[in-house]
């Protein structure tokens, strides 16, 4: 009996990958739409020109995907820029930014004006899609004053604080309105509301995700997820419980300190899932959210560990096979329901 079998051509065998890539995508559109995803932009995607125009595009489709995409950013790298062309030192203790008073004006221009700008803009090539929120001047993030423990010693952070608060109504109705919201992580002083705070975008972005009870968090850095025995590359963790990260936050650098914090809390806080992943590579986001396999690390509740479909990392220090639960590879990942 002949073959009914079809042969494609090239064309046409491009055309079916494509098509099979879009289907992936299928369960994983069901369970977004219309949630919310909340996104700390940050790292090189920051910097780089290509990279930033991806981002913009990852947001716009999330939006068009009925998804209700929130940008949270920072602004290191731009931050350290100006201070160096005001002949403002930077100076960074446990990973976080020493703000002196002179300093702290320049971060606000920095962040409600030039980086919420730029990512407002290049959103808004695509349609009027985006506004600028910022937290300054309003109730969106209040907080309080910080110091940060090095060694054992209390160091003084200036104009840095914790957000203490958040009300997400400005937010909500900028989601409400079909928009894109891009927040600067700017905070009120609770104690004197005329001052502002610099308050760390990835504690930020946790803290916006807890209180819009979001579906997840994405986290952009500039390596390609959590590494169990840093510098060793083949450490790289697929998923980590809560329990596990509480144990490893201390050995961790300090600048994935407040990265890995943020995820760990907003899990803690209610939030379906939190992931770190790799802002380097283009259009990253779209990888974690609508692939099997996502990308980066992702942190898990101990309760649901089992049911995850990666290897799980149950227990720090890793010392053998049994502190590693790993399920069938077709479960789907945590964090999407």
């Amino acid at each position: 009996m002949a073959s009914t079998a079809i042969v494609l051509g090239d064309e046409q065998e491009l055309a079916a990958v494509k098509a099979a890539t879009l289907i992936e995508s299928l369960p994983w559109l069901k369970r977004f739409s219309g949630k919310v995803v909340v996104v700390k932009f940050g790292g090189n995607a920051m910097v780089d020109d290509a990279l930033k125009r991806a981002f913009a595009e990852d947001m716009v489709y999330l939006r068009y995907a009925g998804l209700h995409p929130v940008v949270v950013h920072g602004g290191g790298p731009q931050i350290s820029a100006a201070l160096q062309a005001a002949g403002i030192p930077s100076d960074f203790r446990g990973g976080y930014r020493y703000t002196s008073t002179e300093a702290i004006s320049v971060v606000r221009d920095v962040l409600a004006g030039e980086v919420n700008r730029e990512i407002v803009d290049l959103i808004n090539e695509h349609g009027d899609l985006a506004r600028g929120v910022s937290g300054e001047g309003s109730t969106l993030f209040e907080g309080r004053r910080r110091g940060v423990v090095v060694d054992g010693e209390t160091f003084d952070l200036g104009h840095v604080g914790d957000v203490t608060d958040v009300d997400p109504s400005s937010v909500l109705a900028e989601i409400a309105a079909g928009r894109i919201p891009v927040v600067s992580s700017i905070a009120t002083n609770e104690a004197d509301p005329a001052l502002a705070l610099n308050v760390n975008a990835d504690a930020a972005a946790g803290a916006l995700a807890i209180a819009l009870r979001a579906t997840k968090l994405v986290v952009l850095t500039d390596v390609a997820g959590l590494y169990s025995d840093w510098p060793d590359r083949e450490s790289l963790v697929e998923a980590i419980t809560v329990s596990a990260l509480r144990d490893m936050l201390p050995t961790l650098e300090s600048g994935m300190i407040p990265k890995m914090t943020a995820c760990l809390d907003s899990v803690v806080g209610g939030v379906g899932g939190a992931t770190i992943i790799d802002g380097r590579i283009p259009h990253s986001i779209l990888l974690e959210v609508f692939t099997q396999r996502g990308s980066g690390t992702e942190v898990v509740p101990d309760d649901r560990a089992a049911d995850h479909g990666a290897t799980v990392v149950t227990s720090y220090p890793v010392v053998d096979e049994d502190a590693v639960a790993s399920v069938d590879a077709g479960t789907e990942k945590e964090g999407q329901s």
